[in-house]
């Protein structure tokens, strides 16, 4: 199962298409990868503890939107 289809790093954000299963809620997903994440970034980049030192990295919130898999192997060609 491929979990992240594909991402594009900005400066201040980060953009991620992701396929996750049914049974998981994206509440969930959502903060697994952040908490995971942070983590990760804080362990490789200890500078950082200093900065986030509330090792809060990542803001509150997110956007979710869905898609359907014939939009996404579609969305996959036209990226390519």
């Amino acid at each position: 199962m491929e979990i992240l289809v594909e991402a594009e790093a900005c400066p201040d954000h980060i953009h991620m298409l992701v396929s996750i299963p049914p049974y998981l809620r994206v509440a969930q997903f959502m903060g697994f990868l952040k908490g995971k994440s942070s983590l990760m970034i804080f362990d490789r980049h200890a500078n950082l503890k200093y900065k986030y030192g509330s090792r809060n990295f990542w803001c509150r919130g997110y956007y979710v939107d869905t898609l359907r898999v014939t939009r996404i192997r579609r969305h996959k060609k036209t990226a390519a």
